[in-house]
């Protein structure tokens, strides 16, 4: 059997198929899956909180400059 040619080398290494993404899910499974459920309630909540900030911007940003707190580093410096 010949040797591939170099431009066909990466392919070899390629993505795992469905037999390694198995294994890995199942490695991953049992070194973290007492860590996921907190992760996901974390990334959840972090989620809402981000909607929600969208949410109150949009409602207090009218474009009359009240959006920046009154304690803005733009402010104290007379920088902008």
């Amino acid at each position: 059997m010949p040797f591939p040619s170099p431009s066909s080398a990466p392919l070899l290494l390629g993505f795992p198929g469905g037999m390694e993404l198995l294994i890995i899910l199942i490695i991953v499974l049992v070194l973290f899956g007492n860590r996921i459920p907190g992760l996901a309630r974390s990334l959840g909540s972090g989620i809402r909180e981000f909607k929600t900030g969208l949410k109150e911007g949009e409602s207090g940003d009218k474009g009359n400059g009240e959006s920046l707190p009154k304690d803005s580093p733009s402010q104290r410096n007379g920088k902008g």
